[in-house]
């Protein structure tokens, strides 16, 4: 098995930039939850940014995590109009509930507010649209919370793909998830119906299925056949052997596994799978499959936004088949969620494209609203996603 050592052509420039640090953002967050602090711990690296507000539904939760985080001189808000209306933010992160992610990025958009919305985009293709129909009549930056675009090995398999050397695409097999692994490290928030809205399909689905569709320039999908179910989450067995209470099955009001097959424009299919908890260690490696070559990205124990090993490509070369091994890449000098925060804030200063466009995005929210429905319905259904 050949191996590539020079990989140059599908190097990530991780040269640091000069960051103007007379040009500050002022920063809210929106929600201030788990993921939030990811966001501040990222925010505080970044020399060009003030942290003026924030805003959370539970009183006293604003305050708490400021403090906590030793970031001073903060104002607290009990909604996100609250924060948008007092017009100290530039920016916010919006780290809400699914459920609300909407109507959170659609407020702050309306009023001249830049958005880092972290993922799942929404809940449903017609909120994804409103949201972008607000992105259009504002004008500003609206980029959506997928740091795995930044991983080396992420860029490595699309640059392997836009390379040509699989010829035309014409199946994939993605997916991945978690033996254990419904999230209730503080609550019940990821798995109740009006919080999280849906459950693994938006938490780590949305993931896997970005990693392919942007590896292949994110086609129109035409149909889809999806399934959900929630047999782990309803079984109070399932909670008391994690630890947590057999009352977390009464609330459980979400998906833990979904699968589907996608069909997209230019004769591409989709076999995807997703899972918070199954009796398995993986549901599969990552494969896309061309008429030149296929490409083998090996699966995680539990989705963390890289790849489980080296890629292997596939080919026949002078009528005998060959296996190419790709070494995983170097550790980017900035981690992926540093690199998704400073991508956003370069393109709020200079005026630049959002580094993860929502017109991508709701192509993403449109297969996942797809699978819903056609569990839902028991058959296929057509996806329609209307120009904004």
């Amino acid at each position: 098995m050949a191996k590539v050592s020079d990989l140059d052509a599908f190097k990530f420039d991780q040269s640091k930039q000069v960051i103007d640090t007379t040009k500050k953002v002022r920063i809210g967050i929106i929600g201030t939850g788990w993921i939030a602090g990811s966001h501040i711990k990222k925010y505080l690296e970044m020399p060009d940014v003030e942290i003026v507000g924030g805003a959370d539904l539970i009183e006293g939760k604003a305050e708490a995590f400021f403090k906590e985080y030793g970031v001073e001189n903060v104002q607290c808000f009990r909604s996100h109009k609250e924060l948008i209306d007092a017009g100290i933010c530039d920016a916010v992160s919006v780290c809400t509930y699914n459920a609300t992610h909407a109507e959170c990025t659609i407020y702050a958009l309306e009023h001249g507010v830049h958005v880092l919305l972290e993922k799942p985009m929404c809940v449903t293709l017609d909120e994804a649209v409103a949201i972008c129909k607000a992105e259009k009549a504002s004008g500003k930056v609206l980029s959506i919370g997928f740091q795995p675009r930044f991983d080396a090995n992420m860029q490595m398999v699309k640059k392997i793909v836009e390379s040509g050397v699989l010829g035309k695409i014409y199946y994939i097999q993605t997916g991945g998830g978690r033996r254990h692994g419904i999230p209730t490290p503080f609550g019940t928030t990821f798995i109740e119906k009006d919080k999280g809205a849906i459950g693994a399909l938006g938490d780590i689905g949305c993931y896997s299925l970005d990693m392919v569709l942007n590896a292949i320039g994110y086609p129109k999908p035409l149909t889809v056949s999806g399934y959900v179910s929630d047999f782990f989450g309803k079984d109070p067995d399932y909670f008391v052997s994690e630890g947590k209470p057999a009352e977390y099955a009464n609330i459980f009001g979400v998906d833990d596994f979904g699968a589907a097959f996608i069909r997209m424009e230019g004769g591409i299919v989709i076999d995807f799978r997703i899972a918070w908890a199954m009796h398995l260690d993986t549901p599969g490696d990552t494969i896309i499959m061309g008429t030149k070559g296929s490409l083998r990205i090996p699966s995680t124990e539990c989705w963390n936004g890289s790849i489980g090993g080296p890629l292997k490509l596939y080919q026949r070369v002078a009528g005998k088949d060959v296996i190419t091994e790709f070494p995983m890449a170097a550790p980017n000098k900035f981690d992926n969620f540093y690199l998704k925060i400073r991508s956003f804030l370069d393109a709020v200063k200079n005026g630049g494209a959002a580094p993860v466009p929502s017109s991508q995005i709701i192509i993403n929210q449109a297969l996942i609203d797809a699978i819903n429905t056609s569990s839902k319905l028991g058959r296929e259904v057509e996806v329609n996603i209307p120009e904004i």
